[in-house]
């Protein structure tokens, strides 16, 4: 598919600017799309990366490391959202750091060189300042996700991660019924066994807490309080 069919004005990251612009900033940084399969590796864990790359299609999740060797899953990522800047900005200062990213399904990736978007500034002007501004917000909203990542693994029980996830995604989806991942992925999510959390549901369910509809799960908020 050319690039030009992919709506790249549509991403966050060039909000503000026109597909001819978008085209030009392609050019301009010598930005490549790559193609990624269920499973796959986006990025790896303390592997050196010189590029910020932008999902375009498809979905990912990030996945950290300890030192054992043992991985958790983090956030999962949609359409729009950044894949290795802290490594491509920070360079041997990070050592890839210690999380990687993996495609849930087909995906597609936009890689920015990251020097090359650094130096494009006097031949791009006004769209340069555009994108570093659209970046530097994404930025802040990546730390936003990051402590509510950590406010939700700070819950003391199941019930509580649960309630406070459906709490996120509705103020992320914009909306009370919301869509969430299968079980397995929800489980990993709020890193938990899934037997523990196909039963959690099934208590709430019968509680009249929480509504589950197919992939959505609607909080009755008068229940909990």
């Amino acid at each position: 598919m050319q690039i030009s069919q992919l709506k790249l004005h549509m991403l966050p990251l060039f909000c503000g600017i026109t597909a001819q612009e978008v085209a030009a900033f392609v050019e301009a940084t010598g930005a490549t799309c790559k193609e990624y399969g269920k499973g796959d590796r986006i990025t790896r864990a303390y592997e050196s990366n010189s590029s910020i790359g932008v999902l375009v299609e498809g979905k990912a999740q990030t996945l950290s490391e300890n030192r054992f060797g043992e991985e958790a899953v983090g956030h999962a990522l949609e359409r729009g959202s950044l894949i290795g800047s802290a490594s491509a900005i920070l360079g041997d200062l990070c050592d890839g750091g210690n999380a990687s990213v993996e495609a849930r399904g087909p995906a597609l990736v936009l890689w920015v060189p990251y020097r090359a978007l650094i130096t494009a500034g006097p031949r791009l002007a006004r769209i340069h300042g555009i994108v570093m501004k659209n970046l530097l917000e994404a930025f802040c909203w990546k730390n936003v996700r990051m402590l509510e990542k950590i406010e939700l693994l700070s819950q003391k029980t199941l019930r509580e991660r649960l309630i406070l996830y459906l709490l996120q995604q509705e103020r992320l989806q914009g909306r009370e019924r919301v869509k969430v991942p299968g079980r397995v992925q929800l489980a990993k999510e709020l890193q938990c066994n899934r037997s523990a959390l196909t039963r959690e549901i099934s208590l709430m369910e019968a509680e009249t807490v929480l509504a589950v509809e197919g992939d959505s799960m609607t909080l009755n908020k008068e229940a909990i309080g």
